[in-house]
């Protein structure tokens, strides 16, 4: 039987991913070993759950996730102010005026910045932050099996019940039996 790939497409939080991601390395080296179908999931308390009730119906799906990409737009802008956060916070901590360079009086908000360099570096740390993370964050749920989408949030709205997730599963499984018993008939 060929091995089925069951694909869950999420979106995250910047934040969130990228501390997470710092586990999926060695889940992922655990998981490459194992045979038969692969299930990916993104958000891990969703994945946890689904991850637990799928493997025990279905032992042979391995299972991981992965963060489904923004736009290249909202990633470069989500980038771009990654950058521009770190050469302002530079910038208000060692007190130069990027207004003087351009022949500009610095802004009054500027002049706050300098007299409360902790907050203003907070500040800009913290906003940009909820910026970054709102251009990367989809809010999508793409479940694909075998490169086909079988599930999509975007579409529907909203995530699947455990109970639709199982239903899905259980009608791919038996019409991939089914594809492939014709298959053989054939041959």
């Amino acid at each position: 039987m060929r091995a089925l790939v069951l694909l869950f497409l999420l979106a995250a939080g910047l934040g969130r991913a990228g501390a997470e991601q710092g586990a999926l390395p060695a889940k992922k080296l655990r998981m490459a070993y194992a045979t038969g179908p692969l299930l990916k999931v993104q958000i891990w308390r969703v994945f946890e759950e689904y991850m637990r009730v799928i493997s025990q119906r279905y032992p042979d799906i391995r299972i991981e996730g992965e963060n489904y990409l923004p736009q290249p737009i909202y990633r470069h802008i989500a980038s771009f102010l990654s950058v521009f956060k770190l050469v302002l916070i530079g910038l208000i901590i060692i007190g130069k005026d990027p207004f003087a360079f351009f022949g500009m009086q610095a802004p009054s908000i500027w002049q706050w910045g300098q007299e409360n360099k902790v907050y203003a570096c907070m500040m800009v740390f913290f906003l940009s932050n909820m910026i970054e993370n709102q251009c990367m964050s989809t809010g999508a749920f793409e479940i694909t099996l075998n490169d086909v989408p079988v599930w999509s949030k975007l579409e529907s709205g909203h995530l699947p019940s455990m109970q639709q997730l199982v239903q899905i599963l259980d009608n791919e499984m038996k019409l991939n039996v089914h594809m492939e018993s014709m298959h053989h008939h054939r041959s």
